[in-house]
């Protein structure tokens, strides 16, 4: 925790200068109880012992990033004013800030105009993304792959819309035959494109699915809740690359700065490249909007109250970390996707692994050696066990037959294989890579 201890000293001086601000005022009184206050602080950092070390590089397991420091510093700033980026009235300035921001965010992936916002997460921003999409194409069908978010099949139910998955080739990709089957129908309204799956990272053929758009018409939405920073990296494989490059032919993207954009939680975001969408969200509030006639962020949002510390630590985090290739940022990405193609060379060159497809970005899957589905998904658990109590935390994921079926001559026993999982999103993951791997060795000679 040296990192919020060596920047206390900046927050306090930055709070002085906030308060300066608003010295006009008269004093206020606030009764605080210091000797309680400290009680209870220390009862909750007892009680927060009970985690996982998701801040540090031998965890690698689900998708947890650390905050950087000054998105907490920014966020526990703008904490002393608490503002509401519903409307203008309880949030001038983070309003401001979560524009800029997101205009910064829009030109990353090549959009000059653009309607958009942040959302408490990546869940709400494809909810809005949907309810948008059946607004244009009222009751058809949404389709996603089958390796796609569990959220938009769940999403499209909540907005009674029909939902349909497509099945995925052996690289977990959206199968581009059994995609087109569908849309030949003639009721396929939106298909998502999934720019780094949560499973396995990998990459939908968008190139491809933007071809069948020109010949079916449909609306094509982006979730790149996940991948959507690797836009700036330059060290992807040639279809990812070209993926990332035609991401601004969409009609709508969804990208959540708090996985690699260096946010604390929830601060998704999504973004429209057609502004006139902003027409589905008119509503009349009495008394929200009253200050300004400029254009309230409540009026493009399916959200009301919205943590405008968000916007202000996103704002200070890009004002560090601008988004562009060869940046910090695109920088600390390539470093986890190098960590993340290191760990997957040493995997398939062990004969007591599986490996499945090479990484597109930073997820790694792999399994141990059995000869049947059921005996790899029992080995996988113990591995995944064994590995936390050395203090190296994996994950694991579930994968059907049919799509591991041309990757592993086993004996497919089950229709499901349970695998291991590694997100190596961190930028110091390289330099950790061989401690996870001492760990990791010495793991399976105890436990095979």
């Amino acid at each position: 925790m040296a990192l919020e201890t060596q920047s206390l000293s900046i927050l306090h001086e930055a709070l002085e200068h906030l308060e300066e601000g608003f010295n006009n005022l008269p004093d206020s009184d606030i009764d605080l109880d210091m000797s309680g206050l400290r009680t209870i602080m220390l009862e909750v950092a007892e009680k927060m012992r009970d985690n996982y070390p998701y801040h540090h590089p031998l965890y690698a397991g689900q998708m947890l990033k650390p905050p950087h420091s000054i998105a907490r510093l920014a966020y526990m700033l703008a904490l002393w004013i608490n503002p509401n980026n519903h409307a203008l009235d309880g949030g001038r300035a983070s309003s401001a800030m979560e524009k800029e921001a997101v205009a910064g965010i829009a030109k990353m992936f090549g959009w000059k105009t653009h309607l958009g916002h942040l959302c408490g997460g990546g869940t709400m921003a494809n909810m809005e993304a949907l309810w948008v999409a059946g607004h244009i194409n009222s009751g058809k069908k949404i389709v996603a792959s089958e390796q796609a978010h569990y959220t938009h099949n769940r999403l499209s139910e909540v907005l009674h819309l029909p939902f349909q998955s497509i099945p995925c080739d052996s690289r977990a990709k959206m199968d581009l035959n059994a995609l087109e089957d569908v849309l030949k129908k003639g009721d396929v309204g939106t298909v998502v494109a999934t720019m780094g799956t949560t499973a396995t990272g990998s990459v939908d053929p968008l190139p491809d699915i933007l071809d069948l758009k020109s010949k079916y018409g449909f609306r094509l939405h982006a979730d790149a809740a996940y991948g959507g920073y690797f836009i700036l990296a330059e060290n992807l494989d040639v279809e990812a690359r070209a993926a990332f490059d035609l991401i601004g032919e969409v009609d709508s993207i969804v990208i959540d700065p708090h996985k690699h954009g260096l946010q604390p939680y929830g601060c998704g975001c999504v973004l429209f490249k057609d502004p006139s969408v902003g027409r589905f969200y008119k509503h009349d509030s009495p008394y929200t909007y009253f200050s300004s006639a400029e254009l309230h962020l409540g009026e493009i949002s399916l959200e009301c109250s919205r943590a405008g510390a968000s916007a202000v630590a996103l704002w200070a985090t890009m004002r560090m970390f601008p988004l562009t290739r060869k940046g910090k940022l695109a920088r600390g990405l390539e470093s986890g996707r190098r960590a993340a193609t290191a760990l997957f060379e040493k995997i398939q060159s062990d004969q007591r692994f599986l490996t499945a497809f090479p990484p597109e970005l930073d997820i790694v899957i792999w399994a141990p050696l059995a000869g049947k589905a059921s005996e790899i998904s029992i080995r996988s658990k113990e591995i995944f066990q064994a590995a936390a109590r050395q203090n190296l935390h994996l994950a694991v994921a579930t994968f059907s037959k049919t799509m591991l079926n041309e990757t592993w001559e086993i004996d497919y026993d089950h229709n499901h294989v349970t695998c291991l999982r590694s997100c190596l999103m961190k930028a110091e993951h390289i330099e950790w890579l061989d401690r996870i791997w001492q760990v990791l060795d010495g793991v399976i000679r105890e436990n095979l």
